[in-house]
């Protein structure tokens, strides 16, 4: 369908709008400030089929932030993003967990992401076979190793704050690079 941007976040909001009742204008206002938080007001009005894959995936996001939800549950939420909307979209739910008090259960592929903002990681290793516990212990070279079933690196560099940052990459990658 050719919604547009702002009409699609506004379906984030139907939980607050009656039945048979159509958003009021501070359900638009929610849409509108949820779109900003992730760049999306210079598209609010174009369709969303015009998008790329990245574009609509942040729509999908400001859609989940407009219902403002006390829980989120977001299957890969940085999937299709380039790495400046990954850093957007992970910063944006990291300081509404900060400010909101906002509970958020993502799943991802990404080691870094669950590094980045995770308190608490859950490892699938298969059917019934799981382990829960602190990002910091979860997300270690042996368990990562396990888990993908090829060798793990963490590196750690320093940033431009003098903050370290965290990258899990195979050796296969840091070689090729």
């Amino acid at each position: 369908f050719s919604y547009s941007v702002l009409d699609v976040v506004v379906m984030g909001r139907a939980r607050h709008v009656g039945l048979f009742a159509s958003p009021s204008a501070k359900d638009r206002t929610a849409a509108e400030a949820a779109a900003d938080q992730l760049g999306l007001g210079k598209v609010a009005q174009r369709s969303v089929t015009t998008l790329s894959g990245g574009e609509r995936q942040l729509v999908v996001i400001a859609r989940a932030l407009a219902s403002e939800a006390d829980i989120l549950l977001l299957d890969e939420p940085a999937s299709a993003l380039d790495f400046h909307n990954q850093a957007a979209v992970l910063s944006t739910l990291r300081r509404l967990v900060a400010e909101r008090g906002l509970t958020v259960v993502m799943t991802t592929h990404e080691p870094t992401h669950a590094l980045e903002i995770a308190d608490r990681a859950v490892l699938l290793h298969g059917e019934g076979v799981a382990e829960e516990g602190p990002v910091a212990q979860m997300c270690t070279e042996d368990k990562l190793s396990e888990l993908y079933g090829m060798p793990m690196k963490r590196l750690s560099y320093a940033s431009g704050a003098g903050d370290a940052s965290h990258i899990v990459a195979s050796y296969a990658d840091i070689v090729r690079a």
